[in-house]
């Protein structure tokens, strides 16, 4: 990796960390603050608290880019020839990778393998599940 190119994952992730860090966490107020009152919508206070589960992801989601954001950072200043290696097997991640996410740890081999498999186990008798 060139130093120029160090230098724009540096300004990339700087913006970014700006943008992470001026968010203010999302809240969502609950529509009914006293067990006793009943709203006139019974749909409503279950709508209300999917979105504060939503908003709650969202803002665990926020914490933990910045987080990466930081070490990548922290990587850039303090070992930039390292910056954009692998952290598991030392392979360069490639470019596009870290175009797109500047704070990539892994390589997608490695990233594939610390995920773990997608999508549900499909079942292939009707006897795999007889217990």
């Amino acid at each position: 990796m060139t130093p120029k190119q160090r230098e724009d994952f540096l300004q990339q992730l700087l913006a970014l960390h700006a943008e992470l860090t001026g968010k203010t966490p999302l809240r969502i107020e609950p529509n009914r603050t006293d067990e006793a009152r009943v709203g006139g919508d019974e749909d409503e206070q279950p709508l209300n608290e999917m979105m504060q589960a939503i908003a709650s992801s969202r803002n665990r989601n926020t914490d933990g880019t910045l987080a990466r954001v930081v070490k990548a950072l922290g990587k850039l200043r303090e070992d930039p020839d390292s910056f954009g290696d692998c952290e598991e097997c030392g392979d360069e991640i490639p470019m596009g990778r870290l175009k797109a996410m500047p704070y990539a740890e892994f390589c997608v081999a490695c990233q594939n393998n610390k995920d773990g498999p997608k999508g549900p186990v499909r079942r292939k008798h009707l006897t795999d599940y007889k217990g």
